[in-house]
């Protein structure tokens, strides 16, 4: 009877350890993930709903004109200021041409103003000295009048002389007032008829250099749609270049993770193209204005009455490291995933922070034709106002 009652007991106690195994697992499971929440979770919050983002550069004419040559290709790379389009120019040279002949002859007309002054300041000194000569013969013959060796009659003369050479001289001094309107505070280059041509040289010398659609930045040509003899008005999309090392990362967070979330804050950034044998270092830089929804190209209408609850994301925008994506260049649209550390939580959650100084972007290639124009313009005027060589 002992041995069959010992039996069950020793069962009961096997069934009693294991269960005891069993529970200092759950309990250990149980903590590790409490520890886990505590040091690690709790300060994290995670999303796989991240793509990469990036400048899509439009590439349009400035001016209408038909196609006559086209430099790159999707998938091409183009450094600033390549050539990637031609516009038939013969129009924009023909107008060109006419108004660079018609600001060399303002020039030579304006010359002629300078000219004409000083040959009208010649004709007003020859009338003084025909009024002071007249003046000179009316007095000697006033003081022999009275020995009657002069008659009245030439005294007579010699006073309508005066008013005569008085009214050469007049209308001397008034034709040289008058064109002295025309050139006073000025010179040939700054004179106000030869600056009206010059601009219109400029506007010419402008719609002739819009002719070669240049590159604004480096980067790949992309959504390429103009062909060789189409017809192109300004504004036209013919291409795009993207300038992959300007990406960024916009991650879609619920709008429960963030409440802890904050500018600043560090993230790591893995891509589905190279797994998780590439990390990459990231920052916060910003908060989208509003959810994804409603921006959407038909945002839904919560007040129709059909309303279903939705967790709504928001879009978290994080920058890279640059010499990380050099190394391991991105592509617009990517999938990635996205961790952000929210350990540091001070400052507020939607700063106001004011753009930088002076702009973000910028491109000086369409700087080069302002100052070609200009040294254009400068030649065409030295050579014309006797200030230079010819040719």
């Amino acid at each position: 009877m002992a041995q069959e009652e010992a039996v069950p007991r020793n069962g009961n106690g096997k069934r009693r350890r294991a269960l005891t195994v069993i529970l200092l697992i759950f309990a250990a499971g149980l903590a590790a993930t409490g520890a886990w929440w505590w040091l690690v979770a709790q300060w994290s919050e995670s999303t796989d709903d991240a793509y990469v983002g990036g400048n899509v550069v439009q590439i349009t004419p400035q001016a209408p004109g038909t196609v006559i040559a086209v430099r790159a290709n999707d998938t091409d790379f183009v450094k600033t200021g390549d050539e990637l389009v031609r516009l038939d120019r013969a129009d924009a040279k023909v107008a060109l041409e006419q108004a660079e002949a018609q600001l060399a002859r303002t020039v030579r007309q304006v010359r002629g103003f300078y000219a004409t002054d000083s040959q009208l300041a010649a004709n007003a000194a020859q009338r003084e000295s025909d009024l002071a000569r007249a003046q000179q013969d009316l007095a000697r013959r006033e003081a022999a009048a009275p020995s009657g060796a002069v008659s009245r009659e030439e005294i007579e003369h010699a006073r309508d002389g005066i008013k005569a050479a008085q009214a050469a001289l007049a209308a001397a001094r008034e034709q040289q007032k008058a064109n002295r309107a025309l050139t006073d505070g000025t010179s040939v280059a700054e004179h106000p008829d030869v600056k009206a041509a010059a601009a219109k040289v400029h506007e010419a010398f402008i719609a002739y250099a819009r002719t070669v659609i240049p590159a604004p930045l480096a980067g790949f040509v992309a959504k390429r749609s103009v062909q060789v003899g189409q017809r192109v008005s300004a504004g036209t999309p013919l291409m795009a270049v993207i300038p992959l090392e300007q990406v960024w990362v916009d991650a879609n967070f619920k709008e429960s993770q963030l409440a802890h979330v904050r500018v600043g804050q560090a993230a790591t950034v893995v891509a589905d193209l190279y797994g998780g044998r590439v990390v990459y270092k990231g920052k916060v830089i910003g908060f989208g204005a509003g959810t994804g929804a409603a921006f959407a190209l038909l945002p839904p209408q919560n007040a129709t009455g059909n309303w279903i609850k939705v967790v709504q994301r928001v879009p978290v925008r994080i920058a890279l490291d640059a010499a990380e994506l050099a190394a391991h260049p991105l592509q617009i649209g990517l999938s990635l995933r996205v961790d952000v550390d929210t350990h540091e939580r001070g400052g507020p959650r939607l700063p106001q922070a004011q753009p930088a100084a002076g702009p973000q972007e910028t491109t000086a290639v369409f700087e080069a034709p302002e100052r070609q124009a200009a040294e254009r313009i400068a030649q065409i005027v030295r050579q014309n106002s006797g200030a230079g060589p010819k040719g």
